[in-house]
């Protein structure tokens, strides 16, 4: 059976790894599995900018795709970036297999405060479920508390949920029969 699987990209607190596959499973109700092994991001570090884009991390993660990938999620802890924005917190093959998310922003500690990893996890939850969407063609959605809502800054994760609309969920069942 297809599943969502889930790969280290640079090093990735296992811990960390499998608390979100079991939130994935919960969330979106497929199987879902932590990959062996990792793809080392240091192809992708562009010094210029000290980050890592997040596009070349997604066409490499292709090789990792097998016949048993339905979704393939890329976890970083590393400060991703496309060229027309500052960061990402994660990019995604808009109807395809893969997306990825860093840890790096969703960090307090990025933001001079307290770690707090309950907030860590909730945080990588929702931006997986989010990114996963586009993965499903969804686009940002209007409703400030769908997983598909923008986030442009962490305060913005915090408001919405990890579970996607009425609208959103109607939307994935029509393009994916078993969602």
């Amino acid at each position: 059976m297809s599943r969502v699987q889930l790969l280290r990209v640079g090093e990735v607190d296992a811990g960390l790894l499998q608390e979100l596959r079991g939130g994935l499973a919960a969330e979106l109700r497929v199987p879902c599995e932590v990959l062996p092994g990792a793809l080392d991001p240091a192809f992708a570090f562009h010094p210029e900018r000290q980050q890592y884009h997040s596009t070349e991390l997604l066409a490499r993660m292709r090789e990792f795709v097998t016949r048993h990938t339905w979704r393939l999620l890329g976890v970083a802890a590393v400060d991703l970036y496309i060229p027309i924005l500052t960061f990402v917190f994660g990019e995604a093959q808009v109807g395809d297999s893969c997306a990825i998310v860093s840890l790096h922003r969703l960090r307090q500690e990025f933001y001079g405060l307290p770690a707090e990893q309950s907030l860590l996890r909730e945080r990588l939850l929702k931006e997986t479920v989010h990114e996963l969407g586009h993965t499903f063609e969804l686009s940002h959605c209007d409703d400030y508390r769908c997983a598909m809502a923008p986030s442009h800054a962490v305060e913005w994760i915090d408001v919405k949920t990890s579970s996607y609309c009425d609208s959103c969920r109607v939307r994935i069942l029509a393009t994916r029969s078993g969602f």
